[in-house]
């Protein structure tokens, strides 16, 4: 907080320092990064602990009502000081931070009127989540980590009872998920009961070099208490969810349905994929690409075994074709594993692999390293196939892929070396670790996400596989053009969802016809789209974005063209709005060319 009153300090007392110079407009607008910065971490001081910054240890995020309000407040009050700022005397970076933060807190500001924080339990996270996780990127070295921990779970039941008031809120409000994506949620709910938050008490069970066994002892008592009422909380939030909540969810699926939805949806999608681009347009973006997709992957299809082996293959039409082949690929046993850790191994051996190849294809790269772990089995048969939670060189937190080990029969091989591009590198962990490595920027930039950004360059990093001939064999490469079909899938499903009257089984079926993922993670997917609208569009339309422009800088600079160098200026400035990324490449491809020598 001690930012917050400098900045105050600065600003109220600036009529008495008459005789002093005014601050100039860098100092301000460092004084406000700064203020903001203190209040969020005040805010959240676990997220500012795993990021490396100090913060008080003993405390949880408020998720009262009253808080959320507090919080919006403060980001009108932040976002009001950066205004007054005069961005003409500020430098090019310090405008082009200033913007991007002022979009950060007006977006937020704008989605808070749609009430969409009472949407605190789905399938894909909630407190059944995100409590058994409490430990993952805390650290635990001294007695001091251990009590804080302790004060941390004594804080947890009034938590949970602020998220009930929140879905009871969201129960008056009709804003609630789809009851069709909650069918899993009561059993996330009983898988957590059922383990007795074990992973919460274990760092109790640990020796600290600074804790005699007698306040050890005390300590575990203690921290079993902090977790039986937590247990029991969550009995009750449980029966709440089960037996009132789920019952009188919403039956529409369409984010257009709730309480000004239509609205709720457009900003969705500005907010999710950067670009003002509405649903029908998108819709057609996606359709063209899952025609162009189609037209790879038959190509594919003709140079696999399954298809030479069989002469009679090659006089069925397209449809068929693509059929029988998608159910072979859904029932061979040669494309499974049997085992998690096999799935574990297999996804380690493809990241070291991918490793080797990087240095040809960046000339920076993070210093931040990552793993791979199995996700955590109580959240396991719910969740997508994997995903990517980031770290922190400071805080000693390494990036972490994780990857879903039920249901092995519908985790296929052939999907493992783009999942990896995507999850690990040079998809999320080096483009998200070199934004938090970058030089003289202040954490609020680092920390910036924009989705179209982010995820878009993960699925640009699938297709590198290319280039680190990593998709030699036929089925590797379909596993490529699978994803690459998924996410073009997206764009139609969201969208017709949500826009354009699609109920669930269309959508589901739509996918069943255009890509070879199995019934269990279409059915995942598609849920995932209704409970988090637009969010699955910014995927192709990043990589679309990107893809563009390497391609218009390959043009330009011909033999000059240098891949690294490219890389390197999209990922320079982190995660940035697709305009914003844009217009910058397009300065740099032009400066690129006006430096190569003038032909004859």
């Amino acid at each position: 907080m001690q930012a917050i009153l400098r900045f105050l300090s600065m600003t109220c007392c600036a009529g008495l320092l008459a005789a002093q110079a005014a601050p100039t407009a860098s100092q301000q607008l460092l004084a406000v990064f700064d203020a903001i910065q203190a209040f969020r971490d005040h805010e959240d001081p676990m997220e500012a602990i795993a990021r490396g910054r100090p913060a008080e240890a003993t405390r949880i995020m408020d998720r009262s009502l009253a808080a959320i309000e507090r919080r919006q407040q403060s980001s009108i009050d932040f976002l009001k000081q950066l205004r007054a700022i005069d961005h003409a005397a500020l430098s090019e970076r310090e405008r082009l931070d200033a913007e991007l933060i002022e979009r950060d807190l007006a977006m937020g500001i704008e989605g808070h009127a749609f009430g969409g924080y009472t949407l605190v339990v789905g399938p894909l996270g909630g407190p059944q989540q995100s409590v058994p996780q409490m430990c993952e990127q805390m650290p635990f070295a001294r007695a001091e980590d251990v009590r804080n921990h302790l004060e941390r779970l004594r804080a947890v039941p009034q938590s949970l009872r602020d998220q009930r008031v929140l879905l009871e809120k969201g129960l008056q409000l009709h804003i609630t998920p789809a009851k069709a994506t909650l069918g899993g949620v009561p059993a996330q709910f009983d898988a957590v009961i059922a383990g007795k938050l074990e992973v919460l008490r274990e760092p109790f069970r640990r020796t600290y070099p600074d804790l005699s066994p007698t306040q050890a002892a005390e300590l575990k008592t203690a921290g079993d208490a902090a977790a039986d009422a937590i247990l029991r909380e969550f009995e009750g939030l449980r029966d709440f969810v089960r037996d009132t909540y789920v019952p009188q969810s919403r039956e529409a699926i369409a984010c257009v349905e709730l309480p000004n939805g239509k609205a709720w949806y457009a900003f969705s999608l500005r907010d999710q994929t950067t670009t003002d681009l509405d649903p029908q347009a998108i819709h057609h973006i996606g359709l063209s690409e899952v025609a162009r997709i189609r037209s790879e992957m038959l190509h594919v299809i003709r140079r696999t075994d399954w298809f030479t082996s069989q002469p009679e293959h090659a006089k069925q039409p397209d449809d068929s074709l693509f059929a029988d082949f998608v159910a072979f690929l859904r029932s061979d046993p040669r494309f499974y594993f049997t085992k998690g850790d096999e799935l574990l191994a297999g996804y380690r051996d493809i990241s070291k692999r991918i490793d080797a190849h990087l240095p040809a294809l960046f000339s920076t790269l993070p210093r931040l390293p990552y793993g791979v772990r199995e996700i955590p089995r109580f959240m396991a048969p719910s969740q997508t196939t994997a995903y990517y939670m980031s770290g922190n060189l400071k805080a000693g937190n390494p990036g972490w892929f994780f990857a879903n080990t039920f249901a092995l029969d519908q985790r296929p091989k052939y999907e493992m070396i783009p999942l990896t591009l995507h999850e690990a590198v040079p998809g999320h962990h080096l483009q998200i670790s070199l934004s938090q490595e970058l030089p003289d920027r202040h954490p609020l930039r680092r920390d910036l996400g924009f989705n179209a950004f982010v995820e878009g360059w993960a699925l640009y990093a699938e297709r590198l596989g290319i280039e680190m001939n990593l998709y030699t064999d036929p089925y590797d490469d379909f596993g490529r053009l699978l994803y690459e079909m998924w996410r073009s899938c997206r764009l139609v499903v969201d969208t017709g969802m949500h826009a354009l009257g699609w109920d669930r089984a269309r959508a589901i079926d739509f996918m069943q016809r255009n890509t070879a993922l199995s019934t269990l993670n279409i059915e995942r997917e598609v849920d995932r789209y209704i409970g988090w609208p637009g969010q699955a569009c910014g995927y192709k339309l990043g990589e679309l974005c990107i893809s563009r422009l390497r391609a218009d800088a390959q043009k330009r600079l011909g033999a000059a063209f240098d891949l690294r160098a490219f890389h390197d200026a999209v990922l320079g400035e982190g995660a940035l709005p697709l305009a914003v990324l844009e217009s910058r490449m397009q300065r740099w491809i032009t400066s690129q060319a006006a430096a190569l020598p003038p032909t004859n």
